[in-house]
């Protein structure tokens, strides 16, 4: 790519910047804290990826959600799983109506251009299922028609920890179509401060619109343009072989760590969300310090531990920091 390309989308994202920044402004306004946690959501819009968050209820997770589908003028609709949830209750159904003699697709909530799935892991595997057409495809069909999801289309869908009770683990075919995985964690006691200071007044902040639903579309093809060298390429692709062969990679130390690695969708995903992150620092080219930076997230949810890591409790972060730390960036 030449230099001129790269100097053309730098202008184009220098023109785009002030709506970015406002945004980034009234987001951090509402949701106090959490700058990783606003970063990745930030990041995953505009490289039109989904989410799955982690943490405890009452971390401002479904705050977040309304926040930005109100900054971005999407529509939002919240779905809460339950063990007793269908599939038809979130894709829809089709409805008989007699006045007519006709059946009718009633459209589930899924059809919305934010989407939060609260709670994803309490219902069974078959309803967590439902969402792998609508986030892969970007349609759904029932009634023997396929129906168009409205552009853009971002999930973000929570979980509890996994050791709480009655929690189903995701499979890992839906674990994968999400970007990134995010993890929330308690505020600091300054920020809990603010926190209750803000949300305990008499007139809470609120969100107010910055941008459209075809401004963020505009965005998300902006990004795209964000260059990434071929030597950028090879390091992204260094880094996904480390997870899967360890020992070939120079990392004998995990040989018996991990079961499975990242799949070639975690390059994807790499490539994709570092291309967010350097277009949000105004860049117009990725760096490794990029990768770095979005790889955490990326890779998360992607590598299984085997038991010998659970037995030594060597967490999945660690594994991610020491490849970070000795893949060469050549």
């Amino acid at each position: 790519m030449s230099r001129q390309n790269i100097e053309d989308t730098e202008k184009r994202i220098g023109d785009l910047s002030p709506r970015i920044e406002r945004l980034k402004a009234t987001f951090s306004r509402v949701v106090v804290g959490q700058e990783d946690f606003r970063l990745g959501l930030l990041t995953a819009l505009f490289c039109d990826g989904h989410v799955l968050i982690e943490g405890v209820p009452g971390l401002a997770k479904t705050l977040a959600a309304r926040t930005l589908a109100s900054c971005v003028s999407a529509s939002f609709s919240r779905i809460q799983f339950t063990p007793d949830l269908l599939p038809a209750d979130l894709t829809g159904t089709m409805v008989y109506l007699p006045e007519k003699a006709v059946f009718e697709a009633r459209r589930g909530p899924v059809f919305a251009q934010i989407l939060l799935a609260d709670e994803i892991n309490r219902a069974p595997a078959k309803v967590q299922s439902a969402l792998l057409e609508a986030m892969q495809e970007r349609q759904v069909t029932f009634g023997g028609n396929t129906h168009p999801l409205p552009r853009p289309f971002f999930v973000m869908a929570t979980q509890n920890p996994i050791e709480q009770e009655g929690t189903y683990p995701l499979p890992e075919a839906q674990i994968d179509r999400f970007l990134l995985k995010l993890r929330v964690d308690y505020p600091s006691q300054q920020e809990e401060l603010e926190i209750i200071s803000r949300m305990g007044a008499s007139q809470p902040p609120s969100a107010e619109e910055v941008m459209s639903p075809a401004e963020v579309i505009e965005i998300q093809r902006l990004a795209m343009d964000v260059t990434v060298e071929k030597s950028v390429m090879e390091y992204i692709v260094r880094i996904v072989a480390a997870t899967r062969f360890p020992k070939q990679a120079g990392f004998s130390e995990l040989a018996g760590l991990i079961s499975f690695g990242a799949s070639p969708r975690a390059s994807l995903g790499l490539q994709a969300a570092a291309r967010a992150r350097a277009m949000l620092e105004g860049q117009g080219f990725v760096t490794p310090d990029h990768v770095k930076d979005v790889a955490p997230d990326v890779l998360r949810h992607r590598i299984i531990r085997s038991f010998e890591a659970e037995a030594e409790e060597v967490g999945v972060e660690e594994i991610i920091e020491t490849i970070l730390g000795r893949v060469p960036v050549k």
